[in-house]
């Protein structure tokens, strides 16, 4: 495939960076052949210098990194949902989501910004004519939630993160509808008071993410696509939970920390 039939996004939450690429194959899986569907699959991966330590590369392994493949799974699980996979005929929709720099909720912002890629593709492909219409159904938005000190919190950062009372991801559409959800407990269960509190938080931040994640279509296909970067205000906080003082966002993109120096 040519590559302007297809897209990519950069999409930045916070100090987290991940670019998402979008391309369209013949064939499908095997256990698909002669159903006239087509398939959606992802890959994801962290390039090694993502994190605050360096990783090894994945393709000096002999076997890829478990975590990764629990992610591209999810990632795929995220997006099948959205898009008509019988429209596609017997062709595959390959997503290829890499981790640029890590700081907290990579596998959400990887299906966000995975989303926004495979929308910009169907576009193109019925443009030209690669399809008889636009298999994408709606936009789906991911965000992480969960338990610091007790607080209830949203968009959570590595150090957040890390030493949290309990973390979950949440996938929605832009319409509101769940998709999945992962989380535990890391430390001691919860109430299900909290895991309200927590669910309403990520509702909300879902909502903020869809209205921020505005594309502006380049007059080339082969230039960057733009997100809009705005300040979202976001007042559920807990005024009381010191690292956070300064977030006065929800989520912006690109300003998650309101990076200080």
């Amino acid at each position: 495939m040519l590559s302007n039939f297809n897209a990519s996004v950069l999409f930045e939450a916070g100090n987290t960076k991940v670019l998402a690429s979008v391309t369209l194959q013949q064939g499908v899986p095997p256990f698909l052949k002669g159903q006239r569907v087509g398939w959606l699959t992802a890959e994801y991966a962290m390039l090694p210098s993502a994190t605050h330590q360096r990783t090894m590369r994945e393709s000096t392994q002999n076997n890829r990194n478990s975590r990764s493949v629990e992610i591209s799974r999810l990632i795929g699980r995220s997006l099948r949902p959205i898009i008509d996979l019988s429209i596609l005929g017997e062709r595959t929709v390959v997503i290829d989501c890499d981790v640029l720099q890590a700081d907290g909720g990579t596998r959400v912002a990887s299906i966000t910004a995975a989303s926004l890629a495979l929308q910009l593709a169907a576009e193109r492909w019925v443009e030209n004519n690669l399809v008889e219409k636009n298999v994408f159904k709606e936009q789906v938005a991911a965000i992480s939630a969960g338990v610091i000190s007790g607080v209830p919190c949203v968009d959570l950062s590595y150090k957040e993160d890390s030493g949290a009372d309990a973390d979950f991801n949440f996938v929605m559409t832009a319409s509101g509808l769940l998709i999945e959800i992962q989380g535990t407990c890391e430390k001691a269960p919860i109430a299900w008071e909290v895991f309200e509190n927590i669910k309403n938080l990520a509702i909300q931040g879902i909502a903020v993410v869809v209205q921020q994640c505005n594309i502006t279509q380049p007059k080339h296909q082969n230039a960057p696509i733009r997100i809009q970067k705005q300040d979202a205000r976001h007042n559920n906080r807990t005024e009381n939970y010191q690292d956070r003082a300064s977030k006065q966002s929800c989520f912006s993109l690109g300003n998650r920390l309101n990076k200080q120096n």
